[in-house]
């Protein structure tokens, strides 16, 4: 059992009966305390996507729940439902917009890396990789002579995302986006 401190983002743990995934964590110290963190993680049910927003103590032991990751690949939209297809047993695996709705910007049909977490045989949260690549559909006009190191620009993606990019990068390069960070990793 890990302590509070250990859980990552989309982690899977069993609290009060109910399994939940973990899809943001704030971390505080409270002044005048002696040491102890404060974690505080919005959580979802996984069977009835009840929102829970509960604060741990660093040291409190939390449980996990029993969680598979599988390898995916996007494979179309079905309404508000993103369709996802296993790479190793062609498994399709719904999910619905609002679960992922902080992924949706940074994938598309050509995207290596995702998987599905799967609690009690229920998809319930996509997993991105760190760094995706992504086509640059329309962004200001690069300027000659412009360093690497100078001043950013918005640049909207091939998925629709935007984000801020060096004043080289052009319309129609392709470039790598930390999914985390929301942020410009260098060119493809």
């Amino acid at each position: 059992m890990p302590k509070a401190s250990e859980i990552k983002r989309n982690a899977a743990i069993s609290f009060e009966g109910a399994t939940y995934i973990v899809r943001d964590i704030e971390r505080s110290v409270p002044q005048g305390r002696a040491g102890g963190s404060l974690y505080r993680m919005r959580m979802y049910d996984v069977v009835s996507d009840r929102k829970l927003d509960h604060t741990f103590k660093d040291s409190d032991m939390v449980d996990l729940a029993d969680l598979v990751r599988r390898p995916v690949i996007f494979s179309y939209v079905d309404g508000d439902d993103y369709v996802f297809m296993d790479e190793e047993d062609y498994t399709p695996y719904n999910l619905n917009r609002a679960a992922i709705a902080d992924e949706v910007l940074f994938f598309n049909e050509e995207t290596k890396g995702m998987q599905v977490l799967i609690v009690n045989e229920a998809p319930v949260a996509l997993e991105m990789p760190t760094v995706v690549e992504l086509e640059v559909i329309e962004t200001d006009p690069s300027i000659k002579g412009a360093s690497a190191t100078s001043r950013n620009k918005p640049a909207v993606l091939s998925t629709g995302a935007t984000i801020q990019v060096p004043e080289h990068i052009s319309t129609g390069d392709r470039i790598r986006v930390n999914v985390e960070e929301r942020k410009f990793s260098g060119r493809a």
